[in-house]
């Protein structure tokens, strides 16, 4: 397999930690984001969107987005899973899952604070309103988990849920975000964070880390 990524991609990040906890293997093919090398016309071709990740198969299919990659490695790889079988409590960690992947990261991305600047806002508003997206959505997530049995997000191994969290804490810090108000989301961070499938996938870890 192939994973096109970036080092610091929160979205990327989630692979990583997906692919290390199933025991596999991938080529890493890095895109500077900074760069701008995804939205070179060769990566257009792989992904449309121009956003990392993109997952080759062995087979040469290409499947987009974290979500559907992590499904799709979970889907085809079971052991460990990533999602409960109970169809109530999967529904419950895709929900915090979401929270983070669709209503909380794509709103303080690079896409979306390059657009910020171009528009004429002071790069200190550009960290504040990154900050605060960080803030309304760990908060969220934070009551999601709260009254849930520990270490990780839900339960005593983790799922699609702290593979969303880890890298979305890491982003928090990065703009400032006083994270010690989210108890409940560092208890399972740490639990994480215990495991060399989490180590291994920091973005400090990977060949193309500046």
């Amino acid at each position: 397999m192939k994973l096109h990524g970036y080092f610091r991609s929160s979205a990327a990040y989630r692979v990583r930690i997906a692919l290390n906890l199933k025991g596999l293997s991938a080529e890493h093919l890095p895109h500077h984001l900074r760069k701008g090398e995804q939205s070179a016309p060769a990566y257009l071709a792989i992904n449309p969107q121009g956003l990392v990740p993109a997952l080759e198969n062995d087979a040469g299919a290409i499947l987009t987005q974290s979500l559907a990659i992590i499904e799709w490695l979970d889907e085809t790889h079971p052991a460990p899973a990533l999602l409960p079988k109970d169809p109530l409590r999967r529904a419950k960690v895709r929900a915090f899952a979401q929270a983070i992947a669709c209503d909380t990261h794509p709103v303080q991305n690079l896409k979306v604070l390059s657009r910020l600047r171009e528009l004429g806002l002071a790069e200190e508003k550009v960290t504040e309103w990154a900050a605060w997206v960080n803030r309304e959505g760990l908060s969220a997530c934070e009551t999601l988990i709260k009254d849930e049995a520990g270490p990780f997000c839900f339960g005593d191994a983790p799922t699609l849920a702290d593979l969303c969290l880890v890298p979305q804490l890491g982003n928090a810090r990065r703009f400032g975000v006083d994270v010690s108000a989210y108890p409940r989301l560092l208890e399972a961070e740490a639990a994480a964070k215990a495991l060399p499938a989490f180590v291994n996938a920091a973005p400090e870890r990977q060949p193309d880390a500046e």
